[in-house]
Formats: structure tokens, sequence, C-alpha cells
């Protein structure tokens, strides 16, 4: 049974940093692409990040480019987030996500199966 399991809730400030990690089981992880979305209240869940299985290529979405870094760790199954210089229009509950082609890095969230419960981020302004 796959399991996801984000950690890495926040509450920060404008222009402030924070970590989230995301700990996976139940699947070979450094066989699979990873990604980071993220959902708002009263919006449509949207990619934020996807990286390879061996981390040597990595995707981000405009909104979040120059400011967050997708990383991963193979020995310890684990997929990072690292935030800088966030907005409040950052806030949101971030999940991540393991797709159905393990292999395959993409950023369309149809192609992701499995999912961790999420964890939320708020920056205030």
């Amino acid at each position: 049974q796959v399991q996801l399991v984000e950690s890495g809730v926040g509450l920060v400030p404008a222009v402030g940093s924070l970590r989230l990690s995301c700990a996976a089981s139940g699947l070979t992880f450094s066989t699979y692409a990873m990604g980071w979305f993220r959902q708002a209240p009263g919006t449509e869940r949207e990619v934020v990040a996807a990286i390879s299985w061996g981390g040597g290529s990595t995707y981000y979405a405009d909104s979040v480019k120059g400011r967050f870094t997708i990383s991963r760790d193979n020995a310890k199954n684990t997929v990072y987030l690292q935030m800088n210089s966030l907005e409040p229009e950052d806030t949101a509950v971030y999940y991540c996500a393991a797709p159905r082609i393990f292999s395959v890095v993409t950023m369309a969230a149809d192609r992701y199966d499995y999912w961790g419960q999420g964890t939320q981020v708020t920056v205030s302004s």
C-alpha cells in the first residue's frame, strides 16, 4: 500500500521560508518521479513542481519559479519542497504525489494516482 506523508505545517510571514517534506512508503521510491501540488480554498488543485526519479530534471509552475526548489533523497525515500520568498498568494494545502506511470515526470495532476493527505501552509501579510 502506497503511503505519502507530508510534514512541515507552517504559519510563516511574507518573504519567509519553509521546507516541506514528503516521506514515501509502499513503492520503489527511487524509480518514481514525484510532484508537489497545492490547492487554495475555492480553487482547483494546481501543480507546483515535479522532479524526475533520479532528481536530474525538475519543473516548476511559473508562479513559483525562482522561489521554490524541489529535491529528493532516494536513500531516505523523501521528496522536499523548499519555499523561499513566500507570498500570501502561496497560502494553500500542499500535497505530494506519485504518478501512475512511475518513471515519467509530468506536471499534469490527472496523471498522478497516489496522493498524500496534504499539509497546510499559511503565509501572513
